[in-house]
Formats: C-alpha cells, structure tokens, sequence
C-alpha cells in the first residue's frame, strides 16, 4: 500500500508539472518569532527531519482544540478566523461592528481562485486537526491544543480557502490529497512540513513516501521554520 501511494504521488507529479519558486532569501524569509531561533532547511532535509511514527485517531474530538479564539487582539473584537482574513486579504476588506467583513478580496491559493464574499472562505489548518491529533498532539493539553488550533505566529499554519478545496481536503496528509492546482504543490509541501517541525509532529511511512516524492520535485524549495513555544 506504502508503495502504491509513493507511486499515485510520483504520478501526479508526472501528469501536473510542478512550477518551482524561487529560492526563498533573507529579505523573503518569515521573520522568527521574538527569542526564538528561526530553522532554514532545503525541502529534501526538512522532510527527512520529520519523525516517522505510526498514528492513532483513539478519543479524538474535534472540541479538543478550542478554536477560533479571541484572536491576537482581544480588544478589537475580531477572533482568529477574521484575523487571518484581513491578513491575507489582497484587497483590504472594510471592518463593520462585529467584526462583519465586507468588500474584500482574496486569493485561495489551492486552486488560483479570487473570492471576494468571505462566506466563501474556510480558514484551513495546514494540518488538519485530527492529522494532528494521531500525530502527537493527543498527548499535548488543552491550552498547547487551543494554541495550536489559533496559531497566527507562523504564515504557514492557517490559510484561507475556498470552502470547497479545504472541505476536499478534510482530514488528508499528502499521500492522499493534494491541492488541486499543480503550481500550488511545492508551497503546499513546504508549508505541511514546516507546520509538523514547528510543533514537533510526527508523519506516518505513508506521509514520508508522499512528501520525499514531492520534496524532490521542489528542489528549489526552503522550508523556514520556528519552534512552537
């Protein structure tokens, strides 16, 4: 099975050519979070960073992980998922009591499209709760899950969608669902990578196989990381 999951991957690769980025730089790179030390790995090494351990879903609940929360400012009244909204808006929405957004524009990533209804959007995480669940997070508590869950201290960790790809997705790893624009594969790669270094996850062999087949597709890719406190 391991194997006829590493080759679906190779395939997919072969059928959708991949559009390498640019190597990140240092005036592109995300800077570190304060008193931490930001990790800079090629795509190849980081996934070989990853540690390889089976998974268990046994008690996972989604209300686990509290979220969305109160956001980075408490006081504007605003919680996370319209948070990481205006964050990555193209074109600034305009900010009604409530929170209400309106007039916004955005661009889902995993398949090119613009929305400009943020009804439209789902706030992904980049790993998916329960891939996170089986793979560590079971044994963190309430408060390390909720942080998890409300991560905006690393680009990589919430991203907003259209809907109906993040519903796609649902609980996937990368050996079973990929984004469906092919230019998006080698960012979305990095990302889950750099989301599991960053909060010490593990990956199963499955998982591995999938993303070293990517990994060395994106041969230009950079993974830029920071440990979760």
């Amino acid at each position: 099975m391991i194997k006829n999951l590493a080759r679906t991957a190779a395939l997919t690769l072969l059928l959708a050519p991949l559009a390498l980025p640019a190597p990140a730089t240092a005036a592109t790179a995300p800077a570190p979070a304060a008193g931490r030390a930001a990790t800079v790995l090629t795509l190849v090494d980081a996934v070989r960073q990853l540690p390889v351990a089976g998974e268990s879903r046994e008690g996972y609940t989604r209300t686990a992980f509290k979220h969305w929360n109160a956001g980075l400012d408490p006081a504007d009244g605003c919680n996370t998922r319209n948070e990481v909204l205006q964050a990555e808006a193209v074109q600034t929405p305009a900010v009604a009591a409530g929170c209400k957004l309106s007039g916004g524009e955005w661009i889902s990533y995993y398949d090119g499209q613009e929305v400009t209804d943020p009804g439209k959007l789902d706030i992904d995480h980049m790993v998916p709760l329960a891939e996170a669940w089986d793979s560590g997070a079971s044994a963190w508590d309430a408060k390390r899950r909720e942080a998890y869950a409300n991560d905006q201290d690393a680009p990589a960790s919430l991203v907003a969608v259209t809907a109906r790809t993040n519903r796609s997705k649902a609980d996937q790893d990368p050996s079973t669902w990929m984004p469906p624009l092919p230019d998006a594969h080698c960012r979305y790669i990095e990302e889950w990578t750099a989301t599991k270094l960053r909060w010490g996850l593990t990956a199963d062999q499955a998982e591995i196989d999938a993303l070293g087949v990517y990994a060395e597709a994106c041969e230009n890719t950079v993974v830029h990381f920071t440990p979760a406190p």
